[in-house]
């Protein structure tokens, strides 16, 4: 019985296999054609990187033609030379490499007024290796989501979406390079800052500022490298600006708007490949109190890049608008987040010595042979960590009553700081550094405190 009920099952299965064989091989052909039909048709299927010239038509405006140079960036050439924004243009370049239609309207069309293509409001020429091919971008369909679309010399006409036509309809404004600076701040080795009479140099050795000019000081890293990031970064405010041939408003109205501005700073960037070099000026307001918020002033640039004169964020304005004290390091000691190894303070008749332990169990804190309390030492490190000036003074220093050493890097690293009183407050001077440190009494304070609260660790539980 087993073996006849095996049988009668194998049959049935083959049977089965084939109905849906067969099934299959007699699809209508026509079903076949309607899925084929469905997809909608691509309109270009070009190779974005054997593009070497677009032209670009736009009926309210002249034309714009963009190039590949030598080295394969890409320029436009006209209406006037002008550096171009190669992350705006390989956007549009990709929306017309592989441009898909939503679907296909007339296999033969008769009539393009229908459709706006007699006279289309965007035309793109793409140019591949030496063929040339052109879109014609019509009226906006009825439902208002998508437009008319045909080759040049293909009779067919088809729909895109709205958003792939924004994708390919550029100004001259949107194709620009809006940098006034070309410089990759990375690069940057070398600031100077030009502003109210006083000359500030930085240099920088790998990742490190330091104040050059007027003379050697210590450079807040952080704010030196925010300002040349907004230096790098400065771009062209284009509101109002024509979009048709990309000059200033009015370049005559732009200079001497510049020319009457209040100067505010010029600043001059040094990498490898040369100097760059902006001027930034403040816009003159009479009605305007002295005492208003300058984020609200309007600011103007020229720089040695490009031709003309721009608008700016107020941003870029107040960031070099800044004195040396701004870019100077505050901070009393230098280790910062990473974990010193050695510290040593006197205060008065009071001696402190905290050293970590060996390279096996560098965790622990240890003092006169005893471990001492983790928590009780990070605090008094914390602190140490975190003094800074609220000012820098000239002269006052003497009679140091604290003396903090901290040895951190593995001992490379050994800073020493000496702090005497001065009325309400300190003055603070670091080992071999001429500049005095102004700080107020209370992170002194409770630095003392956290001295005095240092303890031996806990014994262990049994």
């Amino acid at each position: 019985m087993k073996l006849r009920s095996l049988i009668v099952a194998t049959v049935v299965l083959a049977a089965l296999v084939g109905a849906l064989y067969w099934s299959g091989r007699s699809k209508p052909a026509g079903e076949t054609a309607k899925a084929s039909t469905d997809a909608p048709p691509a309109i270009l299927k070009l190779d974005q990187a054997s593009i070497t010239k677009l032209e670009l038509k736009n009926k309210d405006a002249p034309p714009i033609v963009l190039e590949k140079n030598n080295s394969g960036a890409w320029q436009i050439t006209q209406p006037k030379p002008l550096g171009a924004d190669q992350g705006v243009v390989s956007g549009t370049l990709s929306a017309l490499s592989a441009l898909n239609s939503e679907r296909l309207v007339e296999d033969k069309a008769s009539d393009l007024k229908l459709f706006g293509l007699d006279q289309p409001a965007v035309e793109a020429e793409i140019t591949e290796k030496g063929k040339t091919q052109r879109l014609l971008i019509g009226d906006d369909t009825p439902a208002g989501s998508a437009v008319y679309a045909m080759l040049a010399g293909d009779p067919r006409v088809f729909i895109i979406g709205t958003y792939t036509k924004n994708n390919i309809d550029k100004s001259l404004n949107d194709l620009r390079d809006k940098r006034l600076l070309t410089l990759s701040v990375d690069k940057v080795s070398r600031l100077e800052l030009d502003r109210k009479n006083q000359e500030i140099e930085f240099g920088r050795d790998k990742d490190e500022w330091q104040v050059l000019k007027p003379k050697p000081l210590r450079a807040d890293n952080t704010q030196v490298s925010e300002l040349v990031r907004k230096l790098t970064d400065a771009r062209m405010d284009l509101t109002g600006v024509a979009a048709d041939n990309g000059a200033a408003a009015d370049d005559k109205d732009a200079a001497s708007a510049f020319t009457h501005a209040t100067p505010v700073a010029t600043a001059k960037l040094t990498d490898q490949s040369g100097t760059q070099e902006i001027q930034i000026r403040r816009g003159n307001d009479k009605d305007k109190s002295k005492n208003q918020d300058k984020s609200n002033d309007t600011y103007y640039a020229k720089s040695s890049v490009v031709d003309g004169v721009y608008k700016v964020d107020s941003d870029l304005g107040q960031a070099v608008d800044k004195g040396l004290d701004d870019f100077r390091n505050k901070k009393l000691f230098d280790f910062g987040f990473t974990d010193p190894t050695k510290v040593e303070m006197h205060s008065g008749a009071k001696a402190y010595f905290l050293m970590r332990g060996d390279k096996s169990n560098n965790e622990d804190w240890w003092s006169n042979g005893k471990k001492m309390d983790a928590d009780s030492v990070e605090t008094l490190v914390s602190d140490l960590r975190d003094l800074a000036a609220t000012k820098f003074v000239e002269s006052g220093f003497a009679n140091p009553t604290i003396e903090v050493t901290v040895a951190s890097n593995d001992g490379k690293r050994v800073e020493k700081v000496s702090l005497a009183k001065s009325g309400n407050g300190y003055i603070a001077k670091r080992e071999n550094d001429t500049s005095l440190y102004w700080l107020d009494s209370n992170p002194i304070d409770a630095l003392q405190k956290a001295a005095d609260d240092l303890k031996p660790a806990a014994p262990p539980k049994k």
